[in-house]
């Protein structure tokens, strides 16, 4: 079974793109779901949050998402560090996920993927780009943040002309009516590629 990582930076679309592998009937493990999902699950994790940013990090057993976004937002150090204590645990995650999956490929989608080093042990890797403004707007209205937050995450993540020459297949999220067409075109790629 291979290996087929999908990434994109905030806003980009990789969510929709996933949407629509789904609704074509390609595994998909979303990372960002599972981490949530671990990091409120996992006594391990949460431990080391807390050895790591204080009691504070957890309310009433939850993410305290507000306290922890502020601060690995603005310090690339602590943004480092939280990264190396959740991605670990959801790597083993996926590997467990893709036992109960019967498919020649599955998709791992994560927005770390080319900035983690992952997309290393992917047999092939998917970006989705899209116009920065974009990016912002959508941003702005799913998260409902301001415009200087969205724009520090944005800077905290690899442009995209860095990502670029890693990917193996790159979709422009440039129109919401030629996206599915554009996923379309990806999955048959990808099964002529992986038969």
């Amino acid at each position: 079974m291979k290996n087929i990582g999908l990434s994109g930076g905030i806003g980009s679309g990789k969510t929709t793109v996933s949407k629509i592998l789904l609704e074509n009937g390609i595994p998909v493990y979303d990372s960002d779901t599972r981490a949530k999902y671990i990091i409120n699950n996992s006594s391990e994790v949460k431990k080391s949050i807390i050895d790591n940013f204080g009691k504070v990090s957890f309310i009433n057993n939850i993410l305290n998402k507000k306290y922890i976004s502020k601060l690995i937002f603005n310090d690339k150090i602590a943004l480092k560090k939280i990264n190396s204590i959740v991605h670990p645990y959801v790597y083993n995650d996926f590997l467990e996920w893709k036992k109960s999956v019967f498919f020649k490929y599955v998709i791992y989608e994560s927005a770390l993927i080319f900035e983690s080093g992952s997309y290393k042990k992917n047999d092939y890797n998917i970006l989705v780009i899209s116009d920065e403004d974009e990016r912002i707007k959508r941003v702005i209205r799913r998260d409902e943040l301001n415009k200087n937050d969205v724009v520090v995450r944005i800077n905290n993540q690899w442009q995209d002309e860095k990502k670029i020459p890693l990917a193996d297949y790159i979709i422009n999220n440039d129109s919401i009516l030629k996206i599915n067409q554009r996923v379309l075109d990806l999955v048959d790629t990808l099964n002529k590629l992986f038969k």
